[in-house]
């Protein structure tokens, strides 16, 4: 995987910084702090990856933006359709020579 662990604070060079649990929880209000200011804040559990901290902001930024986007039916009611007649004659087939 290639992150390196390191043992207390994270080093200010690595963007993806990386913090041991029990560093995280002592140190807590640090790595949310870190999250915000430097990006992402990964925690390993017996050296494998568990969770990321992240800033609010860069979650919104990750999510899909559903704010913008209308509920189907209000947008079909929306397309001004009132008038459009959609009846059509029944359909008995074709005759076809086998």
């Amino acid at each position: 995987m290639g992150t390196v662990i390191h043992k207390g604070a994270p080093h200010k060079s690595n963007p993806g910084s990386t913090w041991k649990l029990e560093d995280a929880k002592a140190r807590f209000s640090e790595v949310v702090r870190r999250a915000q200011s430097e990006g992402p804040q990964r925690v390993t559990v017996r050296g494998r990856e568990a969770v990321v901290v992240m800033s609010v902001d860069e979650l919104d930024r990750l999510l899909p933006n559903d704010a913008g986007k209308p509920a189907f039916v209000p947008f079909l009611e929306s397309l001004g359709l009132d008038g459009l007649n959609l009846e059509r004659e029944i359909d008995r087939g074709r005759d076809v020579a086998l």
